[in-house]
């Protein structure tokens, strides 16, 4: 196993960022940057011994800097998802954050972390990237020093890891923000992967995509990936939640499980790669790419509307102003570690 360094390019400061390329003995590859703390490639084994690139992302610093609408392969915080009106309160204080969709906060507004230059340090089998996020950064309360780890297993996963303390109680839900899609980037479709999710809820969003603290059975619905099927089997139906995100873009409420049991498993029959996700938060956002609209990406490839997925692993959305929601609080000088694995394998 090993890490290689190598210049990526400057953002619009003139600072120059850097590629890592993180590999282990089976070849597997991932490719990530300071600039934003992202994830721009990932080479996995398919089922006649070929390596893919199976996320979406772009060849330039600037792309990632201007054009990332889509937040491909972007670390996003100290929330991910959407708050409702952009307001939250901490210990009797409200705070604002900026809106940046309609009235309300997405990923934290504007200025979030995939758009920062990190800090980098490199281990035998991982690279560390950390900030220091102040004391009122996108509006909420606390220094926040928190990093991010990408690690490659022997067994074929990403490990995303998260750590951070905060001086004062704010909210925290990280999330990595990749676009899967297990046939390469050739492939202009997830729609017949195969896709289970153990999850027998999800948190039923507004016409504005913001959670409004009902959970919902899955059984019945569109929404149901208990038993394998196909993603885009149900995506065109007429329920609602399908109606208001163009598609999958939920929070499904994951069944307790343990560390080593799989939340979700995406298979692709024509490349034989199977994906699956460990994750400790109780929450994973399903996002189909129902507007990525021919977005320009990698080799010249070009993007179309659920050509890729996103599986988020975070907090409920919008849970800060949620009460029956599992709570995002961070306490001041409390230890903030989460895990998030992607792992591959072939049949």
């Amino acid at each position: 196993m090993a890490v290689v360094k190598r210049e990526f390019g400057k953002n619009s400061k003139g600072e120059q960022a850097y590629f890592y390329e993180i590999t282990n003995t089976a070849g597997m590859k991932a490719v990530v940057t300071d600039f934003g703390a992202t994830l721009h490639s990932l080479y996995v084994q398919d089922k006649d011994g070929n390596f893919r690139d199976v996320v979406w992302g772009y060849d330039s610093v600037a792309e990632y800097e201007i054009d990332n609408g889509p937040y491909f392969g972007a670390t996003v915080g100290r929330i991910a998802n959407r708050v409702g009106g952009a307001k939250v309160t901490i210990n009797d204080v409200e705070y604002q954050m900026e809106t940046n969709e309609r009235t309300n906060c997405l990923h934290s507004g504007p200025n979030c972390y995939h758009v920062r230059m990190w800090n980098t340090e490199i281990f035998e089998t991982s690279v560390k990237f950390s900030i220091l996020s102040p004391d009122g950064d996108q509006g909420l309360p606390g220094n926040f020093d928190i990093s991010v780890t990408y690690a490659v297993t022997e067994d074929n996963g990403l490990k995303i890891i998260y750590e951070g303390v905060s001086d004062k109680d704010t909210f925290v839900s990280m999330t990595n923000h990749s676009y899967f899609n297990l046939n390469g980037e050739n492939s202009d479709s997830i729609l017949e992967h195969e896709m289970t999710v153990r999850a027998d809820a999800y948190t039923r969003v507004n016409e504005e995509m913001i959670a409004t603290g009902e959970i919902l059975d899955v059984t019945g619905t569109a929404m149901d990936f208990r038993t394998a099927k196909p993603i885009g089997r149900d995506i065109n139906n007429e329920e609602e939640p399908l109606k208001i995100g163009g598609g999958y873009d939920h929070n499904f409420v994951l069944n307790a499980h343990k560390p080593e049991e799989a939340v979700v498993t995406v298979f692709s029959n024509e490349s034989g790669i199977v994906m699956d996700v460990f994750t400790d938060y109780p929450g994973i956002q399903i996002y189909t790419g129902n507007f990525l609209c021919d977005k320009p990406g990698k080799s010249g490839r070009i993007y179309p509307n659920r050509s890729a997925v996103a599986l988020e692993t975070q907090q409920f959305p919008n849970a800060a102003n949620r009460e029956n929601f599992p709570s995002p609080l961070l306490k001041a000088g409390e230890k903030l570690h989460t895990e998030t694995e992607y792992r591959f394998s072939v049949k």
